[in-house]
């Protein structure tokens, strides 16, 4: 008897009304998943099809559920508790829309796990569209700087199950929920860099579309998690506010600042 993977990815999928996103996430995922690569989807009662299209295509999703939830962190949960129960050892989240960056990424992913099995997060970079149609490349920050924000696309970091006991995504928070997670993860184990990039991102999420509440909810995270004081608070809130003039005024500015060489 052939003995089983000592690991198995988990990509986890949470949607609401996007049966073309969550298409399109799919379609980067042909050809990769098997016996230690499988994909969920919590689907939070879509009223498109997209429930239809999950039963349509049941055969390529190891567990999917269409139920009425709070929000996408309450699905986050759902689906997690749902890796867990399928002896998963690792779970990447891929929301609806957003795509693995190769045809090869769960292979590299499944190969760099297999080099990192104690490490508790495993990060990359991410290639993020414009709204011009170009792909470019935006590195990831080192995560000994995640007292400033997330440090890269949610969607680019990979989580080790056993490092997540007992944790959980705060549904108090709307729209950082993910930055208390992985500070929480940071603390209970080792990270690793990934020198490539791991998630085709899709613009327009829910901290594009809620910029200011979702730095509010990071400053209240920082002060919780750091115990950073009321002047470091407004001094990294005044820097992201300048980020973000500078990304909406002046975009070729940013992309040149904050972007790399454009990928197809």
């Amino acid at each position: 008897m052939t003995a089983p993977p000592p690991f198995r990815l988990g990509i986890l999928t949470v949607v609401r009304n996007d049966r073309a996103g969550l298409a399109d996430t799919y379609q980067s995922l042909c050809g990769q998943l098997g016996p230690d690569v499988i994909w969920m989807v919590a689907d939070g009662a879509s009223t498109d099809g997209t429930a239809e299209w999950l039963a349509a295509h049941a055969h390529v999703t190891v567990w999917w559920r269409s139920s009425p939830d709070s929000g996408p962190y309450d699905a986050m949960n759902d689906a997690l508790d749902a890796a867990r129960r399928l002896a998963c050892s690792h779970v990447l989240f891929l929301n609806a829309g957003d795509r693995l960056a190769a045809d090869d990424g769960a292979a590299r992913l499944t190969q760099a796990i297999a080099r990192n099995l104690d490490c508790a997060l495993l990060y990359g970079d991410a290639l993020e569209r414009q709204g011009d149609g170009r792909i470019l490349l935006k590195r990831a920050r080192s995560h000994r700087w995640a007292f400033l924000g997330m440090f890269t696309h949610h969607q680019a970091m990979t989580y080790r199950i056993g490092a997540l006991t007992g944790l959980r995504f705060d549904s108090a928070y709307r729209i950082a929920a993910d930055y208390a997670f992985t500070l929480a993860v940071l603390d209970r184990g080792r990270a690793v860099r990934l020198g490539w990039p791991v998630c085709v991102f899709a613009p327009g999420g829910l901290s594009q579309r809620n910029a200011d509440a979702g730095r509010d909810e990071q400053a209240a995270i920082r002060q919780r998690h750091f115990g950073h004081g009321m002047a470091r608070t407004a001094a990294i809130a005044a820097l992201q506010r300048v980020a973000l003039a500078v990304r909406h005024h002046f975009p070729a500015l940013y992309a040149k600042l904050r972007f790399r060489r454009p990928e197809t």
